[in-house]
This record gives C-alpha cells, sequence and structure tokens, in this order.
C-alpha cells in the first residue's frame, strides 16, 4: 500500500465520519487527491462505503458506564456521624467498561461505547482502557465530569456503602447512538449496562432485535430496574442479581423455589437466556432451551475485593457463550472467573487471558 493510501486509511480508522475536505485539511492533501485515494479504497474493499466503516472482526460492542473508582477500607468498625480511619484505593470501572476489559483480555475485539468528560478521570481510563477496547466512540464532554463511584469496604472486602456521581450518562442519548449505528448494526453482540437512560435500552433494544444481533442486559442496580425496556421480546441474556430481580416483579426470593420461579417469569416475558445471581449462595439459570438449574456458588477462602466481581461474571458467561459451549458451562465459565476476581485487589485482574480462564475451568473440573 502506498503511503498516501496509508495516511488515509489510518485517519478513517481513528475518524470514520470525516469529511474528504477535513481529510484533505489534516493529511494536508487536496480534496479531489483523497477522493480518488478513498475511490480505490472502496474498490479493493479496505474500505466499505460510507461512513468510511473499516472492515473488522465482528465486534463485541459495550454501551454504558466507564468511571473511576475510588475503594475506601475501614480499619475498625464504621462510625456514622465521624472521622473514620481508612486506607484508599483507586482503579478504572464502569459495569459496561470492566466487561469490555474482561472481554478484551480473553481475546475478543471490543469497542466502548460511552460519554466522559474531558478531565483527568478520562486520561486515567483511557491510559488503563486502550489497549483492550476501542475508544475511538467515546464522546467527550466538556461541560461534564466523568462518572466516579467511590465504595466503602469493611476489613473482609464487603461493602457497607457506596457513592455515585453518575449524572453524566443522562447524556449518553438516541442521537448519540444513532452516530454509532454503522457499528452497533455490525456487532457480533450488544451488551448494555442500565446506566443508559430507558430510551437508550428500547433504542438498542430495537436495534438489536431489528438486526437479529444478540443483545445482554446488564442491571446495575435495584433503582434503575424501572429502565428496563417494556417488552423484553428477543433479548438474548439478562444477567442480574437477586435484588434487582425482586425490584423488577416487586417480590421475595426466599428459597430456591421462588429463585427459579423468578428466573422463569423472565423468560416468559421474552427472555431467551435469564441469570439470577446471589451472593455466596450461588446462581439460578433459566432459559427457552433449557430445564431451569441452581448452581451453588464456588466456595473460596479469601476474599480480598467484592468490587468487580459481578462484571468478571458476565464476562466469563458471554465470552464461553459466543464460543458456543452450552450454558451450563458458560455460566460455570463466569463463576470460575469471578471467583478468582475476588481473590484480586484489581477490579480486572491483570493476569486474565482465555488460556488462563480455560486452565482455571480445567483445573476446578478435575
Amino acid at each position: 500500500m502506498e503511503s498516501k493510501e496509508l495516511k488515509v486509511l489510518t485517519y478513517l480508522r481513528n475518524n470514520p465520519y470525516a469529511s474528504q475536505q477535513e481529510m484533505a485539511d489534516a493529511l494536508k492533501m487536496s480534496r479531489p487527491a483523497v477522493a480518488n485515494i478513498i475511490s480505490q479504497l472502496i474498490k479493493s474493499g479496505k474500505i466499505i462505503g460510507r461512513a468510511y466503516i473499516l472492515p473488522e472482526n465482528k465486534e463485541i460492542i459495550c454501551i454504558g458506564g466507564a468511571n473511576v473508582d475510588r475503594k475506601y477500607i475501614v480499619k475498625d468498625q464504621l462510625q456514622m456521624g465521624t472521622s473514620n480511619p481508612t486506607t484508599s484505593l483507586q482503579s478504572i470501572g464502569g459495569v459496561a467498561r470492566n466487561i469490555a476489559e474482561n472481554l478484551g483480555r480473553l481475546g475478543n475485539t471490543v469497542r466502548l461505547l460511552t460519554v466522559v468528560g474531558n478531565d483527568m478521570e478520562y486520561a486515567s481510563i483511557e491510559k488503563a482502557s486502550s489497549h483492550w477496547m476501542n475508544l475511538f466512540s467515546v464522546e467527550k464532554l466538556v461541560n461534564y465530569s466523568t462518572g466516579t463511584y467511590s465504595a466503602v469496604l469493611d476489613q473482609q472486602g464487603e461493602m457497607l456503602f457506596a457513592l455515585a456521581n453518575m449524572d453524566i450518562y443522562d447524556q449518553l442519548t438516541v442521537e448519540y447512538m444513532k452516530k454509532q449505528e454503522a457499528y452497533l448494526t455490525n456487532a457480533q453482540m450488544l451488551i448494555i449496562d442500565m446506566n443508559c437512560p430507558k430510551d437508550v435500552m428500547e433504542y438498542i433494544h430495537a436495534l438489536a432485535v431489528g438486526n437479529k444481533i444478540p443483545l445482554a442486559i446488564i442491571p446495575v442496580s435495584s433503582p434503575k430496574m424501572n429502565r428496563m425496556p417494556e417488552n423484553l421480546e428477543g433479548i438474548e441474556w439478562l444477567i442480574t442479581n437477586k435484588d434487582e430481580a425482586e425490584t423488577y416483579f416487586q417480590t421475595q426470593i426466599v428459597d430456591e423455589e421462588s429463585w427459579k420461579r423468578t428466573a422463569e417469569a423472565f423468560v416468559q416475558k421474552g427472555i431467551r437466556h435469564v441469570i439470577i445471581t446471589n451472593g455466596s449462595k450461588g446462581v439460578v439459570c433459566a432459559g427457552k432451551e433449557i430445564e431451569t438449574l441452581f448452581m451453588p456458588a464456588i466456595q473460596t477462602e479469601q476474599v480480598v475485593d467484592v468490587t468487580g466481581a459481578g462484571d468478571a461474571f458476565v464476562s466469563g458467561v458471554l465470552h464461553a457463550s459466543l464460543d458456543g459451549v452450552e450454558v451450563k458451562q458458560a455460566v460455570l465459565t463466569g463463576m470460575i472467573n469471578a471467583t478468582k476476581t475476588l481473590q484480586s485487589v484489581d477490579t480486572v485482574r491483570t493476569e486474565l487471558t482465555k488460556l488462563k480462564l480455560t486452565n482455571e475451568l480445567e483445573e476446578y473440573l478435575k
């Protein structure tokens, strides 16, 4: 490939919606020259039409939160209304971003769709994330700050309470999603967390069903369950926890029978696969083509930090499902990834690879 063609191709990879004049100005070329090079690149199949989308492996697109997590571990019993001695850690988080990093480390091609501030917090996110996912579609908003999540943990790593500054996600709009349609409609899977407003949830659901793309919905908290699409038909995966499921149905899960019944109620609404997690008690999985099953949690002697374990579980399940394994093994893969993440100080464990996860699963099954 000639150097000018390479320059145009590189520019388009970073700026797929640029006009020919913008490219000409940036590359110090004439607009007719740029037009001619684009024409040749289209003919040779190196770009695909307007907006010059480059042919790539089918992407998994993660939509939702990307924020900075701050963890404060209290040294003694938490006392309200006074100062508590703590140790503190800062890491990169956000449900969609965490899932994207897990999937990226597992060897998948991943794109993140989110909105952030033009600030130091996003600079930290970009530095930690860029190797594992495509960030070119992330939109920086000048008048907003990047989301932050601050959790207070006890000495056992269990959460006491958390504070979330997530106002920026109100700007995660349908208009922004429409700009990304060329990527969204060409995705291998869409994964959306419920930091997104309800109209965005509805839009992504309709787009996924209309284009026959598997959609996974990941709730982030009980109060946001009112953002679920009104019609659940055609959703491939819902992975939720006990509290969120109880909130959605305004019911209580008190035993294994009611746990299974609640999962089956989601399936009856049109979702193909439903998983309801319940911490150390395990998970229940229901689906249109499978018998509802309960799987106990994998016991671990040492819990370093619970933050990120749920996202690791989701990632393991969806990664394995895309590899074509049956549902029970996909759930077990997620449980292995979650258990190992519980034992890590990192929200996404840095040693994670596809080979390592495979070996960990095989070791567990021995």
